[in-house]
């Protein structure tokens, strides 16, 4: 069959990038601070440059700091989060061993998807959308299944909660001999997370949420014990590329190589991570507690009701009842074109039901809360909702 031949002179002509200034307070990403924008123009060097290696131990020792860990073994993992949730899942979990995921949010369903495909049997803890883990009902999935890994999502971007109770979960765990996996992806840096005082056996993060970097390379940490477990597995992991026992050459004492590092990704972190550390993470904590009890403080002055209890409220992000008989699909589209700001409806059981408002990183800051009460009310009101407006606006102002 006769091919026509392509004229190579007709490139096609794409302009030069210009994406839109937006305020992003939806689940992730969120805005980037200018420094970390700066560090990611820096000249690249190579992957095993000696200036790359102290770039690394850098960066090794700041997420230490931020993951509030001792381990040796802390690193950031090439690519987004969900890679650093699987090189935890798909290394901790071997071929027949059994995993307890939760229910209680869309990301629980993940790792269960995960360690299926890592050869592992799941079994599960329920608790409602909404609602956090109750140790009893952990208590009793250990009873009955006794499984070998237990992971739990401290901050379920979907359904705006807080999992209170962490040491009580892990010391169940730790009593029937099983290793701990703890999602935080939208908590590292947002929220009090102590990997080594909760006695967590294996952290994993994600970089966009509230550390304000781009994805690309994401946080891990993982104790001895997890690691020796790694180490001694008697087949290897499925993934080639997130096997934790041939990274370790690349990011242990060796330095080997392994593959080509995310470098300006990693140069990213690096800085997000300082900031970190000059703002101090106690520090840190308190802002977005502070900030977004502003925000939650105004969206309850106006009239509508977070989903999550208080006690299990989570700063970083804020999941907020829809109005009945608004559209939030056409509340968030009339928000991103009227003012530039970004947010997000639900996940799974709560598609329809919830607005998800981040308050993370460089984003959680006065002026951007401040705006997206005042635009979030004026914009329901538009779609018919009963809010009131200006109650919303003088109760975040009162706190900010």
């Amino acid at each position: 069959m006769h091919q026509p031949e392509l004229d190579t002179t007709d490139a096609p002509e794409v302009g030069e990038l210009t994406p839109p200034t937006r305020t992003l307070m939806g689940p992730g990403p969120s805005d980037v601070h200018p420094r970390v924008l700066r560090a990611m123009s820096t000249p690249l060097v190579g992957h095993l440059d000696p200036s790359f290696i102290e770039i690394m131990d850098d960066t090794q020792e700041l997420l230490r700091y931020t993951f509030r860990t001792d381990n040796k073994w802390t690193i950031p993992v090439s690519g987004t989060g969900s890679a650093s949730m699987e090189a935890a899942i798909g290394n901790l979990v071997e071929p027949g061993e059994t995993m307890l995921v939760p229910t209680n949010g869309y990301f629980g369903g993940r790792m269960a998807e995960m360690a299926r495909r890592a050869g592992g049997d799941v079994v599960e803890v329920d608790a409602p959308w909404g609602e956090p883990l109750d140790p009893v009902d952990v208590q009793a999935a250990f009873d009955e299944h006794q499984p070998d890994v237990f992971g739990f999502v401290h901050a379920e971007t979907s359904t705006g909660v807080r999992q209170p109770d962490v040491p009580e979960l892990t010391s169940i765990a730790h009593d029937h001999g099983a290793y701990v996996i703890a999602d935080c992806v939208t908590s590292l840096g947002g929220v009090p997370l102590k990997v080594d005082e909760w006695d967590i056996d294996a952290a994993y993060s994600g970089p966009q949420k509230c550390l304000s970097c781009p994805p690309g390379a994401s946080p891990l940490t993982l104790n001895d014990r997890a690691m020796d477990k790694v180490l001694s597995r008697e087949e290897p992991a499925r993934s080639w590329y997130l096997d934790l026992s041939l990274l370790e050459g690349y990011w242990g004492e060796e330095r080997a190589y392994h593959h080509t590092a995310p470098i300006t990704n990693v140069y990213a972190l690096r800085e997000a991570l300082r900031l970190v550390a000059e703002e101090g993470i106690e520090s840190r904590w308190a802002r977005h507690r502070e900030t977004a009890g502003a925000l939650k403080a105004g969206v309850e002055a106006m009239g509508l009701e977070m989903n999550a209890a208080d006690e299990s409220w989570l700063p970083s992000l804020n999941a907020v009842r829809v109005p009945e008989g608004v559209d939030d699909g056409a509340v968030i589209s009339d928000l991103l074109d009227g003012y530039d700001l970004e947010i997000a409806s639900g996940l799974g059981d709560l598609a329809g039901e919830i607005f998800r408002i981040g308050c993370m990183g460089h984003s959680a800051r006065p002026a951007n809360v401040s705006l997206l009460v005042s635009a979030l009310g004026q914009t329901l009101a538009e779609h018919g909702a009963d809010v009131d407006v200006g109650a919303g606006v003088e109760a975040t102002a009162s706190r900010l």
